[in-house]
């Protein structure tokens, strides 16, 4: 398994591609380690890796994000102790430290020795990681779905549909205290959809009162809030932090205050 994801990575001629396929091949690894586990009668699969493998997102991602459906049987150290020995098995020499927060448990998954035999780092001890994070507490609301994904492996998943996941993303958008430009890129791949799509309203009214407190923001306002959150952005840095994922980096031109306006308009 090392080698075919070494393989696939070396037909690439663009350093910054073969990362990112190489961290993609560790994360549908993973998801069909958690597969296997059958982790996804506890879990949805959310946020940017899920709208990639799930809706062709042409943007790469760095994390894997999951809801908590069900504590019952919740059993994320036994899922990561196995996820641990498959990539062990499959040649790759890597670590997993799990973390349990109040809220937010995550995982790190640390692999050793791949960013230098891709020839993307001269140290044979660089990490390539990924981050795996479980929202244990999540607002209710959303719709899942379950969907078997075929992009370098194949397995099946549970996951938010897409009006949910929209939902989470504009959550993001409303309420983060920084400018992601790969927040901002995502919702023109929401609303460039025919039809657009259009959030789940339940479940981003729950989130923001979760977060923000009961009947501080209207969710149905959600196009005035980003209007106004537009007016205060740097479109080149937006451009210059997702550049890097997209499958077409110059997509990312894209990303202007007009172009975001008229989405929302």
């Amino acid at each position: 398994m090392k080698e075919e994801a070494l393989g696939l990575a070396r037909d690439l001629p663009d350093p910054a591609q073969r990362l990112n396929l190489l961290r993609e091949y560790l994360q549908t690894f993973a998801l069909r380690s958690l597969h296997e586990s059958e982790a996804f009668v506890q879990l949805s699969f959310v946020g940017g890796t899920a709208l990639r493998l799930l809706f062709n997102l042409p943007r790469f991602s760095e994390d894997l994000d999951f809801c908590l459906d069900d504590p019952v049987g919740y059993a994320p150290v036994k899922w990561m102790e196995k996820l641990k020995r498959d990539m062990s098995l499959a040649g790759f020499d890597v670590t997993v430290r799990w973390q349990e927060r109040e809220t937010i448990h995550v995982a790190w998954i640390r692999v050793a020795e791949l960013m230098n035999e891709a020839g993307l780092s001269d140290l044979k001890e660089q990490k390539l990681s990924i981050r795996l994070e479980i929202d244990t507490r999540p607002p209710p609301g959303a719709a899942s779905l379950t969907q078997v994904v075929t992009r370098l492996l194949m397995f099946t998943v549970r996951h938010h549909d897409l009006p949910s996941l929209m939902a989470g993303k504009i959550h993001a958008l409303c309420t983060r205290s920084y400018a992601k430009g790969r927040d901002w890129y995502d919702l023109l791949w929401y609303r460039s959809q025919r039809p657009p799509v259009e959030p789940n309203l339940v479940l981003l009214q729950n989130a923001l009162d979760q977060t923000e407190g009961v009947g501080t923001v209207d969710g149905k306002r959600w196009p005035n809030l980003l209007l106004e959150r537009i007016e205060t952005l740097d479109a080149h840095k937006l451009a210059t932090d997702v550049r890097p994922f997209l499958e077409r980096p110059r997509d990312a031109d894209t990303i202007t205050v007009e172009n975001l306006r008229t989405v929302l308009l």
